[in-house]
């Protein structure tokens, strides 16, 4: 039978998921060879959970590589824009889905999908209309632009018991800005894994960023 409204168990589940770290690592992955070692590092690092985003023709293969050789990592997929996308990235093995923003048919396939979904939402009539649904968890894109944690915070008063993980624009230094607001889990950040390291396969240096993302966010009693 269809469900019409998210329920509490996949809040739950989007809960102990951002729970594993304070900075979900943002992926956009050109060649399948570097997936592994990409994963292994942020992993080593201290940042387990990594969304893989569906920007380059290979995004479903590094999704399914991650997947299958690093079983600490949970791998989901962004920039998922429609059901059908949805779906395939299951079929790779994404653990949870992620969208830059929010349509009907989006939602209503995320609350009768046993994978865990985090809706984007811009605005307070798409966080509404996400919550009109069920869902308490957002993906709050893009981040800086939209006003960044002073939007977050005025976003506390009507829908304070909204959990929100920011992402784009979001830097080391402004992460700990927007981790200590009561109403942010985690934060989606892209520095973490520079064309430039990608390039010369520094995976030492893709770990030492991730190390720096969690030490910054420790230090600030996160």
């Amino acid at each position: 039978m269809t469900k019409q409204t998210l329920s509490a168990e996949m809040t739950a589940k989007v809960d102990q998921l951002c729970s594993l770290g304070p900075v979900i690592p943002v992926l956009t992955i050109e060649n399948v060879a570097d997936a592994v070692p990409i994963a292994e590092a942020l992993v080593e690092g201290g940042l387990p959970v990594l969304e893989v985003t569906l920007r380059t023709g290979n995004a479903l293969k590094v999704i399914e590589a991650i997947a299958h050789s690093v079983p600490q990592a949970k791998v989901g997929a962004g920039t998922v824009i429609d059901p059908e996308s949805f779906q395939r990235c299951i079929d790779s093995g994404s653990s949870f889905i992620v969208s830059p923003g929010i349509t009907g048919e989006l939602l209503d396939y995320g609350v009768n999908s046993d994978t865990i979904y985090l809706p984007g939402i811009q605005t307070v009539s798409e966080l509404m209309e996400g919550i009109k649904r069920g869902y308490k968890r957002f993906k709050f894109f893009p981040a800086e632009i939209s006003g960044g944690t002073a939007t977050l915070k005025a976003f506390g008063g009507p829908f304070a018991d909204i959990r929100f993980c920011p992402t784009g624009g979001i830097r080391v230094h402004t992460a700990a800005d927007y981790l200590a607001l009561a109403n942010v889990m985690c934060v989606g950040g892209t520095w973490l894994t520079p064309d430039e390291l990608i390039a010369n396969k520094d995976w030492a240096g893709i770990m030492r960023l991730a190390k720096e993302a969690v030490s910054s966010a420790t230090q600030s009693g996160l």
